[in-house]
């Protein structure tokens, strides 16, 4: 009994829930919305850690939506750590609530967006490949090379070889023996591949030689891990990504 009067004395003393001012969210990604609205909220500190969030009705008077959006919208908020729920006493700011590191693919609406997170890789990669040159074994090596030869494969069929872009990169990281390379790579997904979001312009022969371009910086990276060279690995995939970020303001100056 003294134990459960404490934690009811402790939920009293939480501070209370900040006043949120009634504005109807639009119809789209409702739920997304008041996920948005909410975590705002809590990252800028007008929901202190410990406050209790409004109540459920509360939500849905403030913000016009349904009960199903404020569920839907708690349970995305509690999935990323932001809050906690006590049964009975409702939605709480979690203590020491973060957002976690995230990138949407809907995000990406412009070059600029796009190139923020190649940057990002860039940084990622090239010590990637400097700590492969130095720490891959012979199966690392032959897992590398049999993804270039993945690529050269599709590229003969006359394929974009997004797949087999995204293998090379990824044995590469698993060759750094650090399994945080490869789990960040798993996170960009293929998107890190930017060309599968923009067409190259021309014909068939145009594609190709495309392809072939970044396929010969692909050879050089290659070349250097083998050789265990760290300075050439690390130069190598620089230039790589340099040159991708260029092909890639080449590619979408001619969409527009």
């Amino acid at each position: 009994m003294t134990t459960l009067r404490t934690r009811a004395n402790a939920v009293s003393r939480r501070p209370a829930a900040a006043a949120l001012p009634p504005r109807p969210l639009a119809p789209r990604s409702l739920a997304h919305a008041l996920v948005e609205r909410l975590s705002g909220e809590i990252l800028d500190g007008r929901l202190a850690p410990g406050a209790r969030l409004p109540t459920e009705q509360e939500l849905i008077a403030a913000n016009g939506v349904s009960r199903t959006v404020v569920r839907e919208a708690i349970a995305a908020l509690r999935a990323e750590g932001l809050v906690v729920t006590r049964q009975g006493a409702g939605a709480f700011v979690a203590e020491g609530s973060r957002r976690p590191f995230r990138i949407e693919a809907a995000d990406l609406a412009s070059l600029a967006e796009v190139l923020a997170v190649m940057e990002l890789r860039t940084g990622i990669e090239v010590e990637a490949a400097g700590l492969a040159a130095e720490r891959a074994g012979a199966a690392d090596v032959r897992a590398i090379a049999a993804a270039y030869a993945a690529i050269e494969r599709a590229i003969t069929r006359g394929e974009p070889a997004i797949d087999e872009d995204f293998a090379f990169h990824r044995s590469i990281a698993a060759a750094t023996r650090n399994p945080q390379f490869a789990r960040f790579l798993e996170y960009l997904g293929r998107f890190i591949i930017p060309r599968q979001t923009i067409r190259v312009a021309g014909g068939a022969n145009a594609r190709v030689a495309y392809l072939r371009t970044f396929q010969k910086e692909h050879r050089a990276i290659l070349d250097a891990i083998r050789a265990r060279s760290v300075v050439r690995a690390r130069s190598a995939m620089r230039g790589h990504l340099m040159n991708s970020r260029k092909r890639y303001r080449q590619l979408v100056a001619q969409q527009e």
